[in-house]
């Protein structure tokens, strides 16, 4: 039997390549494509036979996993209610949007709560993580710190430990002595995962592994990362706004796309119980332009506010500044507002933002976008006690959403006495507030603006 030769795979897709190139033909993706070492010839280079799994069926019962509470319940939230032991976690965000400062804080909340942990940075002495810590009022929390990058030092350090979570900032800065190449490249980023990831599994250890991200936003090395790990977490933010958001995007232990709300101070990280009231507590007089809409964050009811402003555009080409929302769902509502209810923005420059730094990717928000669209264009308030939620389809129907009664708690919570929402919505009696039903999208502009 002829020898395998190499094989060269994509990182951001894992798509298979006979030779090496540039560029990925799957993905589109530049300088994506690794050499990948030949498999070996079955279980006859493994020494023969294998062992038999043992096998059980769907019906077979096993206890849940046990967790461990940090204490912060805005973590313990996006986690799935506490730290699972031999998990490991991933932590992507931004440079200098506070993923260490987070997770410092963490470590030594769950130490004060009888938990031992390690936090191992390969990017800052000790000494630049005692300032942090002094800074946080966390110097007294029995934390064990150590600054290393020779990932086989570390490993023995936590076979020697034991510790019960093991923090380690960051992956790029880890390198395997066995591997042949520049630390923070593929190879090192993978090879070291996996060895932290078997490690944790191995031992029962927790682990918790940060990772940059690129300008697109992803954390940065092969894709393959995020699915040896049980969970990846996203730390959200704007530079200029002092609210956080940690995001689950992938979760074995509980709901993915939960979210945790974080404001950033001066004394560190501190948790927002009641992220709705902190989105719109500066929102004072109703005016035109601006839209609540009740949306659905993991399996929390959040209110936010979207602004829109629309003016005359002195340009060939109008401008479509968005932030926080798709710039696509912008142009699509755009078009169903002036292909089925008549509603022109040619020539009219569109400025969109949602209030507070936080991003919406839920459908549901079409109906308060296109409310804050047309009210900002006809210069016409929406009343200050309504929220809006709904999918516009290309049609101009508006489609029912789901947690309808949830939306609508939050939203009375908060002292808002009517919903604007599509017809057909399975719609539950919630007190103090009323429902105005809209069956379509041509409907609606023409009641509340009398445009259309």
């Amino acid at each position: 039997m002829s020898k395998a030769g190499p094989s060269f795979t994509c990182s951001s897709c894992g798509a298979a390549h006979r030779k090496w190139a540039g560029r990925c033909d799957a993905c589109g993706a530049w300088n994506s494509i690794i050499e990948e070492a030949p498999l070996s010839a079955g279980p006859k280079a493994l020494g023969g036979k294998g062992r038999t799994i043992a096998l059980t069926d769907l019906a077979t019962e096993e206890a849940p996993p046990p967790r461990a509470s940090s204490g912060i319940d805005e973590l313990d939230r996006v986690l799935g209610g506490g730290l699972v032991p031999a998990s490991a976690i991933l932590v992507g965000g931004d440079p200098g949007i506070g993923k260490s400062t987070l997770l410092l804080q963490a470590a030594a909340s769950f130490a004060r709560k009888g938990l031992k942990c390690l936090y191992i940075s390969g990017e800052e002495a000790s000494a630049q993580v005692r300032m942090r810590a002094q800074r946080l009022g966390l110097a007294n929390a029995p934390v064990a710190l150590g600054a290393e990058t020779n990932l086989r030092d570390i490993l023995t350090t936590l076979e020697t430990e034991r510790p019960g979570l093991a923090i380690i900032d960051s992956i790029q800065t880890m390198w395997l002595d066995n591997i042949e190449a520049a630390p923070g490249s593929v190879s090192q980023v993978r090879g070291a995962a996996h060895e932290l990831v078997t490690f944790a599994k191995k031992r029962g250890v927790a682990i918790i592994i940060v990772g940059h991200v690129t300008k697109d936003g992803q954390i940065a090395g092969p894709r393959v990362v995020e699915h040896m790990v049980d969970t990846v977490l996203y730390f959200e933010g704007e530079r200029g706004h002092q609210f956080r958001i940690l995001r689950a995007v992938k979760n074995r232990f509980g709901p993915a796309d939960e979210i945790g709300v974080f404001e950033m101070t001066g004394g560190g990280l501190a948790q927002v119980l009641n992220p709705s009231a902190l989105f719109l507590s500066e929102r004072g007089q109703p005016s035109p332009g601006s839209a609540v809409f009740a949306g659905i964050e993991g399996t929390r009811p959040v209110l936010t506010e979207i602004q829109a402003l629309v003016a005359p555009s002195p340009l060939g080409t109008p401008r479509r500044t968005v932030v926080g929302l798709d710039s696509g769902r912008l142009s699509t509502i755009l078009a169903v507002l002036e292909a089925r209810c008549g509603i022109p923005f040619t020539g009219l420059d569109v400025f969109l933002n949602v209030a507070g730094g936080m991003r919406i990717t839920e459908p549901a928000a079409d109906l308060a976008l296109a409310a804050a669209l047309v009210s900002a264009r006809e210069d016409v308030a929406i009343p200050a006690e309504c929220v809006l939620f709904g999918e516009i389809s290309l049609s101009g129907a508006l489609r029912p959403v789901g947690q309808t009664e949830n939306r609508l708690k939050e939203a009375a919570k908060l002292g808002f006495s009517q919903a604007i929402a599509p017809s057909r919505s399975k719609l539950a009696a919630v007190e103090g507030m009323s429902v105005r039903d809209m069956p379509d999208l041509t409907a609606f502009v023409g009641e509340m603006f009398g445009a259309g």
